[in-house]
């Protein structure tokens, strides 16, 4: 079982569980980059509480409210504080280079159409370096595919 299909509801065995191990190097290959996108070698000055918030900031986004708790419950095992906590919730952020990131969580999140260049030249604004520009966009990529894929197993599950 991988987070993918506990997100999902699926059980060993389910034909859905089933056809997923059909190619393994999709469940595997979601599972390393779930790894990699939350608890990386190396941060990048994006630590594990950071990412943890940003990560149920975007399944709040996606209405996903089994993802919201089980990010809810990482990031509370992190002891963040108390602006991350808010940055979880979607609240507005003030300060900087929270706000910028959120901004640009949101933006990727809920319209990924209308992100253009110059959304990346507002991180290197506020302060954030290529690593950890890039870091943020594979957390932003891999939370929205989790969120996806974890939808439609559902409506699958359903049927």
């Amino acid at each position: 079982m991988d987070a993918i299909d506990l997100a999902a509801g699926l059980l060993e065995g389910d034909a859905l569980h089933v056809l997923r191990r059909r190619r393994p190097e999709f469940v595997g290959g979601a599972e390393a980059c779930r790894a990699a996108v939350l608890h990386p070698q190396s941060k990048h000055g994006l630590g594990r509480d950071l990412r943890a918030a940003l990560a149920c900031r975007m399944v709040r986004l996606n209405a996903d409210d089994e993802l919201t708790s089980e990010y809810q419950a990482i990031l509370q095992s992190l002891a963040p504080s108390q602006e991350l906590l808010v940055l979880a919730e979607g609240g507005r952020m003030t300060v900087e280079p929270l706000a910028t990131i959120a901004r640009h969580v949101d933006l990727v999140t809920l319209t990924p159409t209308e992100a253009q260049a110059d959304h990346i030249r507002r991180l290197e604004a506020a302060g954030l370096t290529n690593p950890q520009i890039v870091a943020l966009s594979e957390l932003i990529a891999f939370v929205n595919f989790q969120t996806r894929v974890v939808a439609g197993l559902r409506l699958l599950r359903s049927a």
